[in-house]
């Protein structure tokens, strides 16, 4: 049962941003921080990533781990809980969000580009700070020095 009336809940839902939500200005302000330069919500691109570095011809995508269906293993991170209401609809409105993800990363793939997801989880909770810095030389070392990995999770 929800906690929340519809409109409440409707309301609510429509507060969440696609564009330059928390985790994507966090991820791209450290970036920034160590020196690289980038295009972010890239509409050019299948999928608009949300930063691009055309110099390394690679890009990031910063995904909520509810929205994008997040799995770590076979087991669900903490993040991503199907709603205990309407639940058919939420698992394939998931599902089909995982499955444009994937042929969107293809098709980035087979055009040329380094595809990288940072997920939400690994850069919220405790030691926040310390997280997104992690993820930051993470893929500074992936940017710099990953030519042989097309697709990264951070």
């Amino acid at each position: 049962m929800d906690n929340f009336t519809k409109e409440k809940r409707s309301w609510m839902m429509a507060q969440i941003h696609s564009t330059d939500t928390r985790p994507e200005k966090a991820v791209r302000s450290a970036l920034h921080a160590l020196g690289f330069r980038f295009r972010k919500n890239y509409a050019r691109l299948v999928g608009h990533p949300d930063i691009v570095f055309p110099r390394y011809h690679a890009l990031i995508f910063v995904n909520g781990c509810f929205w994008h269906g997040h799995l770590i293993g076979r087991r669900s991170c903490e993040k991503y809980r199907i709603p205990k209401t309407n639940t058919e609809f939420w698992r394939a409105k998931i599902e089909r969000n995982k499955n444009r993800d994937a042929a969107e990363i293809e098709q980035l793939i087979k055009e040329g580009w380094r595809v990288g997801v940072v997920w939400e989880c690994s850069i919220t909770g405790k030691n926040r700070a310390m997280k997104i810095r992690s993820a930051s030389e993470s893929i500074s070392l992936w940017l710099e020095e990953g030519f042989d990995e097309p697709f990264k999770e951070f």
